[in-house]
């Protein structure tokens, strides 16, 4: 079993046990008709005990902090080995943290200021672009001021290109879980397609949307859905 099994087991009993300390008998829910997805600024109502989302920010912060990634330990080893058969080469031993630290420290430059957050957990660096930042209001369709930073995080991507991009797109849970699916993926695709446009090599992209599933903060405040809706962009290193 590889660590990235492991460490997500981990994380998963860890969070089980958690839960079962946390919930009351009378546990907590939801209505189930949400609110129509245009009034994403309003309050979910809330009754008894520990929310439906309390709970699923609880197992997205664990879950993210052991793996740091959406697509999962299998799809990125086979985006890794794809990658060596078309040579790009991999990095061995203590290369790979040396190389990462380069990489970061160039991230942390040119995102300086933008409001996109960096974040390292073991050799994967995480871009956290939040959609203030990113898109508009219940909206696919990039923001032009964004335009920039886009640009540098793909200059950098194009001077460290032994790296797997996963690019996760994420939504705060009001509305429909097929709406908010729908959206997390087309905002996803958005930021992958201006990156690839810059010049980036397909085959290093896994795109993919995790809707409402993955939430980092609570869903039962503005600043905790705000926190939600987001991109994020990690990049794994390349292994031989």
């Amino acid at each position: 079993m590889n660590l990235f099994k492991q460490s997500a087991i981990a994380a998963a009993v860890s969070v089980s046990m958690l839960l079962t300390g946390c919930m009351s008998t009378g546990g907590g829910y939801y209505g189930n008709q949400p609110p129509p997805p245009n009034q994403q600024g309003q309050q979910g109502q809330q009754q008894g005990g520990m929310s439906q989302t309390s709970k699923g920010a609880l197992i997205g912060a664990a879950i993210g902090a052991a793996a740091g990634l959406l697509s999962g330990g299998d799809a990125t080893e086979r985006r890794q080995r794809a990658l060596v058969g078309v040579g790009v080469g991999g990095l061995t031993g203590g290369a790979v943290g040396a190389y990462q630290d380069r990489q970061e420290k160039i991230l942390r430059e040119r995102t300086a200021g933008t409001g996109v957050d960096v974040v390292r957990q073991g050799d994967n660096i995480t871009l956290n672009m939040p959609s203030g930042i990113t898109f508009g209001f219940d909206s696919a369709n990039l923001d032009p001021n964004f335009y920039p930073v886009l640009d540098g995080v793909a200059n950098t991507l194009q001077e460290y290109n032994q790296t797997v991009i996963e690019v996760a797109g994420h939504t705060d849970s009001v509305g429909t879980d097929a709406y908010n699916q729908a959206l997390s993926e087309r905002r996803a695709n958005a930021v992958g397609n201006y990156l690839m446009s810059r010049g980036l090599m397909r085959d290093r992209f896994i795109i993919v949307g995790a809707g409402e599933s993955r939430p980092i903060a609570s869903n039962d405040t503005d600043s905790g859905r705000a926190q939600n809706r987001r991109v994020e962009i990690t990049l794994v290193p390349v292994r031989s």
